[in-house]
């Protein structure tokens, strides 16, 4: 049955209503999209004050927007292995983000994972339908907006979503279409954050393992996120800005632009580069690094396009608590010359933040700040 959405006067639209309408219908953004309609939703449309600045920037950084780091022969010497090092560290103190190339996975795994997903959301909606579901913090879950009642106004994206770690699902349960292409990509993606949190625990003076030891790959979801064609770009956003809430995430993404990260007051594009792997960092990292590593804004605009764009998406985030149930910032990294500039905080302080409203920028690191 098709499900119509209201664009008339104010005193007749009830948004709770059509979002429950939208999501009880398990059509997903590329539902509308495919059905031809040439206005969004007024749930879709959103604040003046985020669409007063979606122009699209110049990028100035780099021809791809942000640094963009060669880890081929990463260990063949200490000095090529140290040279890497002074990258990433530069790339994730200032920028937050940089682009990883030579990372040990071939580009057929990489444009195979992407058909798959692509494959996924382009079934007919009787067979999608099924994993359609609001069950955030475990196995795997189809919907649209993940933060579609709690946030101010819904954005233009579907998402396929999976917790792969520490409690992974049953792999029966990831839609067969591109189960293959999941699985594998978990080990392909975190044998690349392993590499790449080693080289970010070195720039602070640690062990190359500690990041490791501390668990802080151990909790892993995947998430596939399908970005269609939507018919009014200039009112809506694919992701509204915000910073990831963990570790570290590893991107990747087919040749649609959209993805634009926020370098001082400027928003830079950071434009698909096949082969490669964007990395930024979160909150968490933020934190326990004690603001050393930066974890910055980004979004991802109304895709224009009549392609659709496609990102493959893993967020790493700890596994394991202190003993003390409270982390923050890592004792080794303070001193007198360097304390604390963010308090501890709870696990449930934590999942509050990011569970109990839609997202948004570095709440959490502004509450904590000391």
């Amino acid at each position: 049955m098709a499900t119509t959405f209201d664009n008339t006067t104010p005193t007749s639209y009830n948004r709770m209503k059509e979002v429950k309408e939208f999501d009880e219908s398990k059509m997903g953004v590329k539902g509308l999209s495919d059905s031809g309609i040439t206005s969004i939703p007024r749930f879709f449309v959103q604040p003046p004050e985020l669409l007063s600045d979606l122009k699209r920037p110049s990028s100035k950084s780099s021809r791809y927007g942000i640094p963009v780091i060669d880890l081929s022969s990463m260990d063949s010497s200490p000095l090529r292995r140290q040279k890497i090092m002074e990258q990433v560290k530069e790339a994730a103190s200032t920028f937050g983000f940089f682009q990883v190339i030579n990372h040990g996975v071939a580009i057929s795994v990489m444009d195979e994972t992407i058909a798959a997903i692509k494959a996924f959301h382009e079934q007919p909606h009787d067979v999608k339908s099924r994993y359609y579901k609001r069950d955030e913090m475990k196995g795997v879950m189809f919907a649209s907006n993940i933060d579609l009642y709690r946030s101010k106004a819904a954005a233009w994206h579907d998402s396929l979503s999976a917790w792969m770690a520490p409690e992974p699902p049953c792999t029966e349960e990831i839609p067969e279409v591109c189960r293959k292409e999941v699985v594998a990509w978990e080990t392909h993606v975190t044998a690349v954050a392993e590499k790449v949190m080693e080289l970010l625990s070195e720039g602070l003076g640690l062990e190359k393992d500690k990041f490791k030891e501390l668990s802080f790959l151990g909790n892993r979801v995947f998430a596939g996120n399908y970005y269609p064609y939507c018919p009014q770009p200039d009112l809506t956003v694919g992701i509204v800005p915000h910073t990831d809430p963990g570790m570290v995430t590893v991107l990747l993404q087919n040749g649609v632009e959209g993805l634009q990260m926020k370098h001082g007051e400027e928003w830079v594009d950071v434009k698909p580069l096949h082969g490669g792997l964007i990395i930024n960092m979160g909150d968490f990292l933020q934190i326990v690094s004690n603001g050393e590593y930066k974890s910055i804004q980004h979004r991802v605009l109304a895709n224009s396009s009549k392609e659709p764009r496609i990102s493959i998406v893993m967020f790493f985030n700890l596994a394991i608590w202190k003993g003390s149930g409270y982390y923050g910032p890592l004792p080794e990294l303070l001193s007198p010359e360097k304390p604390a500039i963010y308090r501890d905080f709870t696990v449930q302080e934590f999942s509050d933040n990011f569970y109990n409203k839609g997202l948004d920028s570095k709440s959490l690191i502004d509450k904590i700040k000391i």
